[in-house]
């Protein structure tokens, strides 16, 4: 905190690396706040089955989510020791291993389950092929969104068909919650298994990641594209993969049973290719794909179609008469029905000059009528530039409308533009 009160010209027009760097320090220090939903003392956050391997390689850690987890490795001559600037761009030029075994998996099973998730969540599960997966959000009744999930259709021997599911750590708590008091409304055959601390789940992101797999799995993963998940014995241990991630670059996240969750770790980031990653690099690399972050971008105010999101409700179910609708599908679906509801949108903003924009700084237009806010702001590690993520009232919110942030009392020239800022390399086999 004591940072943000810190003179302007302490860091404002020093190097883009230095600019960017705090930019994304103070964006994750502000994550970590909002995404906390338990108060720990230091010594009983909860760590995930590798934090001795992220203490020995040099991780600097932090409180997030009530984990203990590395925000960039900073052990000096480290092989592993990056800035966060240059973990993001090795990221996008070779692979990086993040953890992200803090987040939270559900497995859900009986006759019902299908019909379950659709009433909570805004996924297709019965139009989903088996082992594939799809972004998905959990509405409330007003639509807004309670937090965003992967939601996958998976098979294996001990449990046939049923639905994987992966939310958001700071948001669990509150998921769960609602889960249960839905399933004690809903009275169908349906089982929650809550996979939480009794795996590893990791994250190996980089056009280089899905060679690293292939080899350390003898498969070929070719004709897998992004969004589906297979079975692999990785190391002994059968491991759950799905190609997908949250970096805008091609990848894999790896499900590793308690048994082999550090050999499978210590087995990835030992290969050359790899350097390890943390929260630094990955809220970079998130902005600058255009990725939303529940808290901040999202949350139980903004509805999916007010964040650009109308794509995550499936066609099927767009049905006003659904027989099983999810929550909040009055609402949401009348702003699909009729544009004039959707009142602001969320856009992304170009910012070629002045300090970056960050969460809460205004939106104006050129003649300083406000039409909106920032979510989510940073220099941009690859592409040198300011960039930002905010919701912007209708008219003002088309491409190429000329805007000004203001930041410090200050007002500098943006622009709104298409995201993803950087281009997305997602792999369709």
């Amino acid at each position: 905190r004591s940072f943000r009160r810190r003179p302007f010209l302490n860091f404002a027009w020093s190097s883009p690396i230095m600019m960017a760097s705090a930019c994304v320090s103070r964006a994750l220090r502000k994550a970590a706040s909002a995404g906390r939903s338990r108060h720990f003392a230091s010594g009983d956050l909860k760590k995930t089955l590798v934090h001795a391997e992220h203490v020995a390689d040099g991780g600097k850690m932090v409180d997030f989510a009530g984990y203990s987890m590395p925000v960039q490795y900073t052990k000096v001559d480290a092989p592993h020791t990056l800035s966060i600037i240059d973990s993001t761009k090795w990221t996008r030029e070779s692979a990086s291993l993040f953890d992200v075994s803090h987040m939270c998996s559900i497995r859900w099973t009986g006759k019902d389950a299908f019909d379950f998730v659709e009433r909570v969540t805004t996924a297709d599960v019965k139009g989903l092929d088996v082992m594939r997966g799809t972004l998905s959000v959990i509405p409330n009744e007003t639509g807004g969104i309670i937090d965003d999930t992967m939601v996958t259709k998976c098979h294996s021997k001990e449990h046939g068909e049923h639905v994987y599911q992966v939310v958001n750590a700071g948001c669990a708590p509150k998921d769960l919650k609602h889960f249960e008091e839905q399933l004690g409304k809903f009275g169908g055959d349906v089982k929650m298994e809550v996979l939480w601390d009794s795996r590893g789940l990791y994250a190996l992101q980089g056009p280089k990641a899905v060679a690293i797999v292939e080899k350390l799995a003898g498969k070929d993963l070719s004709k897998v594209s992004f969004g589906e998940s297979l079975w692999l014995n990785l190391l002994g241990a059968e491991c759950l993969v799905s190609r997908c991630g949250y970096t805008g670059e091609d990848g894999v996240e790896i499900f590793v049973p308690e048994e082999a969750a550090v050999k499978v770790w210590s087995a990835l980031k030992n290969m050359p290719e790899v350097k390890l990653a943390a929260l630094g690099a990955r809220d970079a690399l998130r902005l600058e794909a255009g990725l939303c972050l529940y808290g901040h971008d999202i949350d139980e105010t903004i509805t999916p179609i007010e964040a650009g999101l109308t794509w995550v409700i499936g066609k099927s179910r767009r049905d006003p008469k659904a027989k099983n609708p999810f929550i909040g599908a009055e609402p949401i679906l009348a702003q699909i029905a009729d544009k004039s509801l959707v009142k602001k949108l969320r856009v992304g903003l170009m910012q070629p000059a002045g300090p970056p924009a960050r969460e809460g700084a205004t939106i104006e237009t050129p003649e300083g009528q406000h039409v909106g806010v920032v979510t989510s702001g940073t220099m941009s590690p690859i592409l040198r530039k300011n960039v930002a993520i905010g919701y912007v009232d209708k008219p003002f919110n088309k491409m190429g409308t000329p805007l000004q942030v203001v930041v410090r009392g200050r007002a500098f020239p943006a622009t709104t533009v298409k995201m993803p800022f950087v281009p997305t390399k997602y792999f369709k086999a």
